[in-house]
């Protein structure tokens, strides 16, 4: 334990993380990957919750025309998709794992109690939410700032396709400077759009910090836990 920074992590993997070269759905290889080194920080001592987006399965603004609400239910269960995965791929690494839901669907998940996910921390099991807050019109970025102040994590690690943040689109823009730290007042101030404003806003009167960082190394995430700079932190 003396060589990691974060005792209890808030993991935040967007749902593109999970497809990788194919843009769309699960990439099983991928998987694997990432879930090779959440293996590793779990056997560090980490408690280790997740929450997972369904942006490669379906995002609540691609349903044009369509009622907002029902959109957002729609990526909320593209969520339940990716969650089931990662139990699946980390139980296989005989890891003990448990998948709570905002929404109730007994049959698969447990509904979301945070005492309960408290306690599966406390014995080690990787506890994943999914279905965001259960309610429409807010990102899994600020589901996850939320279940990381109701579990007491130390800080979210929220793994992306970019690894940090930028002043604008590295991908549209070569000349795209990266920041190394930022606070929340800086990132509110900028208008900037790596992570959700009502997300950095919430964890800024919380103080939780978030580490923005690119899964194009899973190892990034071993680093992230043990206090190495890399991507862009959030204070």
């Amino acid at each position: 334990m003396s060589e990691i920074k974060y005792r209890r992590i808030m993991l935040k993997i967007s749902g593109e993380a999970l497809s990788g070269e194919k843009g769309n759905g699960i990439d099983t290889n991928t998987v694997n990957e990432i879930c090779d080194r959440i293996l590793a920080v779990h056997n560090l001592g980490v408690e280790i919750a997740i929450v997972v987006g369904g942006g490669n399965f379906w995002r609540g603004r691609s349903g044009k025309g369509m009622d907002r609400t029902t959109a957002d239910h729609m990526g909320m269960l593209a969520t339940v998709i990716n969650s089931l995965g990662l139990q699946d791929a980390l139980e296989s690494r005989g890891i003990q794992v448990r998948v709570q839901t905002a929404i109730e669907m007994r049959q698969i998940a447990e509904p979301y109690v945070r005492r309960k996910a408290v306690r599966h921390l406390e014995k080690k099991r990787i506890v994943i939410f999914a279905c965001g807050m259960g309610n429409p019109y807010f990102s899994t970025d600020t589901a996850a700032a939320l279940r990381a102040a109701e579990i007491d994590a130390q800080a979210i690690l929220m793994a992306k396709n970019v690894d940090g943040i930028y002043d604008s689109d590295p991908s549209k823009n070569p000349d795209a400077v990266k920041y190394n730290k930022l606070s929340y007042q800086e990132y509110l101030n900028k208008n900037l759009c790596a992570i959700d404003l009502t997300a950095a806003s919430f964890c800024k009167d919380n103080g939780i910090p978030t580490l923005v960082f690119g899964l194009n190394d899973p190892d990034n995430i071993i680093r992230a836990v043990k206090g190495e700079e890399i991507g862009t932190t959030i204070y």
